[in-house]
């Protein structure tokens, strides 16, 4: 047990180190400063945030989402056993199998999306300031077409970025205490060794991320490192409390609320994913199409980090 300990120990300050570097690399360095660049340095910085669009849309498929479904229909199996075992008549036998077949994931994590929806119409409803536009750009966007949804006008298309930059935030929070959790309650060296490292593979990459995209919508640096620190700590927060409880199983309902969280975080990850950076980075009609490279392959590298995680 102490070599595991020792591994454990080591993982924590892996991730702490990892998501801290990756995510303060951007806000440090005056060369991510997309206001002051231009010409090909602004292309680049362009490319690269296509790229973390691109990331952030992997980790959004093929992590978050994935990792929500398979734990929810885990627990609901689980339920559905339990039932079982207590009544085993007809009739509750074909309420369990009807309950299975109710896709229960899906609506927890478009439940996610809906709830963040709700937050950001209400703050807008009470404070239209909290969008995070000036009133010259809410002239220029709700002209002629007065919703805002769209337009040919050039320039940035309308952004929300702090609030949706703290959603974002939160809902990394989240996933990071799972993972971290889910370090933390490895039985054996190998697994926790294997598990740690592809979680540092793309956490370092969300992190990089997520660092850029505070710069890009002109986070202050003391708010911006902070921000990076406090999703820094999640992981290890998240494996201390996994050491806490390790060895022990799910009970009282603890799994399922687990998962539940876990669709609600990937739910408003998708949400932010879609409506702030994707839309954000494609806004400029320059290269499409290597902006789609770009983004297949942020998408692409997290896709294959998948097959290990």
């Amino acid at each position: 047990m102490e070599p595991l300990l020792g591994v454990k120990i080591g993982c924590l300050f892996a991730l702490l180190a990892v998501t801290l570097g990756c995510g303060l690399i951007p806000i440090c360095s005056k060369w991510f400063q997309i206001e002051a660049a231009t010409g090909r340095h602004r292309r680049v910085l362009s490319l690269l945030g296509c790229a973390s669009a691109g990331v952030f849309l992997g980790a959004g498929f093929m992590h978050m989402t994935v990792e929500a479904l398979e734990g929810i229909e885990s627990e609901i199996q689980k339920f559905t056993v339990q039932n079982r075992t207590e009544n085993e008549k007809n009739s509750s036998s074909t309420a369990s199998a009807a309950q299975m077949e109710y896709p229960y994931g899906e609506l927890t994590i478009s439940l996610g999306f809906f709830f963040v929806f709700l937050l950001e119409s209400l703050a807008l409803q009470c404070c239209p300031g909290a969008s995070g536009q000036s009133t010259v750009q809410e002239e220029e966007w709700g002209g002629a077409h007065g919703l805002g949804f769209h337009s040919h006008a050039r320039g940035p298309a309308p952004s929300r970025g702090p609030l949706r930059t703290l959603v974002l935030l939160l809902s990394l929070s989240f996933h990071s205490v799972f993972e971290g959790l889910a370090v933390g309650l490895q039985l054996t060296v190998a697994a926790t060794v294997q598990l740690c490292l592809a979680v540092l593979a793309h956490k370092g990459l969300v992190a990089f991320g997520v660092g850029l995209r505070l710069v890009q919508i002109g986070t202050e640096s003391r708010w911006a490192m902070f921000s990076i620190l406090s999703l820094a700590l999640m992981s290890p927060l998240g494996l201390s409390l996994g050491l806490a409880v390790v060895g022990g199983d799910s009970e009282g309902g603890q799994g399922l609320v687990q998962a539940l969280l876990e669709g609600v975080a990937a739910g408003t990850f998708l949400y932010v994913t879609f409506l702030e950076i994707l839309p954000q980075e494609l806004a400029d009609p320059e290269a499409p199409l290597v902006k789609w490279g770009c983004v297949a392959a942020g998408f692409a590298f997290m896709a294959l980090i998948a097959l290990w995680a």
